[in-house]
């Protein structure tokens, strides 16, 4: 049996508590040996919000890990020239190593599935962990799954859990809601307000370091 691993992406603009934690609880919650965090190039769907350059939000990454020995950091999108598609960092971690996947991703993003590079294509590759905030009683049976998607999952009888048409398995997991994000951050930085508790402190002095977010809707 392979090693289960995390791909947990997403733009990390910049990287917070709330990323962090949810991950911690997912990696605990389904025994993960490593979680990789994939810090986006150029996400698709956020084209119309300003971004750090790429080199930074790595670098805030690697501060915000560097104390949990489970958590890495890849550059595999970053260093993939154009758009950031997560079908394609999958295909590049499923291809290179024999490993169980399981792609991470937060109930919102997931809420968008629909608008992802061949989306249909994502469940048949690996597994995959929504993290959804507790209270809303989402489970294999009440999980508003997409329209198109709900034809190719069954519920898998766990609470929480969808089987997929192609083997693979889609959780739900609740996780600790940390109300934190990183819109209100970059709005309290550029306005000059604290953003201590929200991010690691590392984290909040390479962005003070490097003049990241100083006004409002600009970077370096």
């Amino acid at each position: 049996m392979g090693k289960k691993v995390g791909l947990f992406g997403g733009t990390f603009n910049p990287i917070h508590f709330g990323h962090l934690r949810g991950a911690e609880e997912v990696r605990e919650a389904f025994e993960l040996e490593e979680i990789i965090f994939i810090p986006a190039s150029i996400p698709p769907h956020k084209v119309s919000e300003k971004i750090a350059e790429a080199r930074y939000r790595l670098e805030m990454v690697r501060l915000a890990i560097s104390g949990n020995p489970f958590f890495t950091l890849s550059d595999i999108e970053i260093r993939r020239p154009g758009t950031s598609y997560s079908i394609d960092t999958i295909r590049y971690f499923k291809e290179n190593y024999l490993w169980n996947l399981y792609f991470i991703l937060g109930s919102d993003a997931f809420e968008e599935i629909e608008t992802w590079r061949e989306y249909q294509t994502l469940f048949t590759l690996c597994d995959f962990i929504v993290m959804v905030r507790p209270g809303l009683e989402y489970n294999s049976f009440t999980f508003p799954l997409p329209t198109s998607l709900r034809d190719h999952f069954r519920p898998g009888g766990d609470n929480g859990r969808w089987v997929h048409s192609s083997g693979h398995s889609l959780f739900l997991k609740e996780i600790t809601f940390l109300d934190i994000s990183s819109t209100k951050i970059r709005e309290n930085i550029a306005h000059g307000r604290s953003v201590r508790y929200l991010l690691p402190p590392q984290v909040e002095s390479y962005i003070k370091e490097c003049g990241l977010y100083r006004k409002l809707g600009e970077e370096v």
